[in-house]
């Protein structure tokens, strides 16, 4: 990791003093404040007037337990986090995860750079982030639908369309978000069809919303390979993941041109030399929700499927990582490296370990940060949130376009920022300033907030 200059080092150990055994948390603001090492010499303001230490400090954080009934009569407790982190851009936007592994460091992470992605799409929005600790794998509807009203119960105080709006995340998709807009309306008494988004399309929801943050990191990699001259025409494309992300930036890639020739799953990964079978993925992931080992049976011989292995152990020349954080190592980035992959564009948030985006930075290849890589997801939320307060529902066509246009104004204002700072194609750098800027300014311009 780059040193940091001796206000920013103050800055950090001051960070980790106040957030002690956090890691995730300590990693992201470690790598934005590396970036700003460059801005504080032209802006010391961000300095004297403390502005990146209140950047690293949330607004607010909000812990409490969630009582709840299985279905066999017995009551179970499991703890929920919302981390509103920033609303100097406008209401907190990010979004639930239910996942055994959250607790307030991870959220907190995931909150401070969903404060910047948000930044960087360039829409009115803050940045927050919330979950539990519940894991819905092996729930039945009825024991997910009373954690999610319980949940509610309590959150639903912290909400609203012009407060804090979340969305889905890691364990929590349409249905989830169903069963907590339920509850929210049952307990305000008012249809506020925008303070959730990611909702179904019978109340609400937006087209291209399940497809955007997989369509958009897509759509950022092929503007980052045209500054090299190059295209997603004809290139081997790995993913990491097999939910939504993976399999929507699976199937864009493909549209684009490319092949996609593998994925993986917590059970290992498949390899198909002639491209995925996007029909029968879609149909074992998305529709039957059953393991990879499943698809490979499907396909047959031509399909290998590698128990507990690593997908960047195959040969590609884009990579995507789209599984969860820090999964992508820096052995994993000198394999890829070692087999001449051309670019790494993150569907995960932060899924790159800091030592591995070193090996692609020393080894000229392309790296696109979440916060840039993955923005299309929050970016197509406030496009639903957009719909909800004109009562209006655009069409698939319209809202790609809108999210397709948003997405070349991440990749050319994180590009455009790397430029002025001397570090041209440094799309790390280019992101952490061009969304610490605009909340920055923005915290400047409202006083001492």
């Amino acid at each position: 990791m780059a040193r940091l200059n001796p206000s920013l080092q103050a800055l950090y150990s001051r960070v980790l003093r106040r957030n002690p055994g956090e890691a995730e948390f300590h990693q992201a603001v470690h790598e934005v404040l590396e970036s700003l090492n460059v801005v504080t010499e032209r802006r010391p303001e961000y300095l004297r007037d403390a502005i990146i230490e209140r950047v690293c400090e949330p607004e607010r954080q909000i812990i409490f337990r969630v009582p709840w009934t299985d279905d066999n009569g017995e009551v179970q407790i499991n703890r929920a986090f919302r981390v509103e982190f920033n609303s100097a851009l406008g209401p907190y936007k990010g979004g639930l995860r239910f996942h055994p592994s959250v607790y307030l460091g991870v959220i907190k992470f995931l909150a401070f750079e969903q404060t910047f992605k948000n930044a960087v799409t360039g829409l009115p929005i803050g940045g927050a982030k919330g979950g539990s600790d519940f894991d819905p794998k092996g729930r039945s509807d009825g024991e997910i639908m009373r954690f999610c009203q319980s949940l509610m119960t309590e959150l639903y105080r912290h909400l609203g369309e012009y407060t804090d709006v979340p969305a889905g995340d890691i364990g929590v998709g349409e249905r989830e978000i169903g069963y907590l807009f339920g509850q929210y309306k049952r307990i305000t008494n008012r249809y506020e069809s925008g303070v959730l988004t990611g909702k179904g399309m019978s109340f609400g929801g937006s087209r291209v919303r399940k497809e955007a943050t997989g369509y958009g990191v897509v759509m950022f990699t092929s503007h980052m390979l045209a500054t090299r001259g190059m295209s997603l025409e004809g290139r081997k494309v790995a993913v990491s993941g097999a939910g939504n992300v993976a399999l929507y930036a699976a199937r864009k890639a493909t549209e684009m041109g490319a092949i996609v020739i593998a994925c993986s799953d917590s059970g290992g990964y498949v390899h198909d030399p002639d491209g995925l079978d996007l029909d029968v993925l879609f149909d074992v992931k998305e529709t039957q929700r059953l393991r990879l080992t499943e698809y490979a049976r499907r396909r047959g011989r031509d399909c290998e499927h590698v128990p507990g292995g690593a997908v960047w152990d195959v040969p590609c020349e884009v990579a995507i990582p789209c599984a969860t954080e820090n999964e992508l190592d820096v052995q994993a980035a000198k394999k890829l490296v070692e087999n001449g992959v051309l670019a790494v564009a993150e569907g995960a948030n932060m899924p790159t370990t800091p030592a591995a985006i070193d090996v692609f930075e020393e080894a000229g290849v392309l790296f696109a940060p979440g916060k840039a890589a993955n923005a299309g997801g929050v970016a197509t939320s406030a496009l639903e949130m957009q719909q909800n307060a004109s009562r209006d529902s655009w069409s698939f066509e319209y809202t790609e376009d809108r999210l397709r246009a948003i997405m070349a104004r991440v990749h050319d204002r994180c590009a455009a920022a790397a430029e002025k700072y001397g570090r041209p194609g440094d799309y790390v750098l280019g992101a952490n300033i061009t969304g610490f800027v605009q909340v920055a300014d923005a915290m400047l311009a409202q006083g001492l907030i």
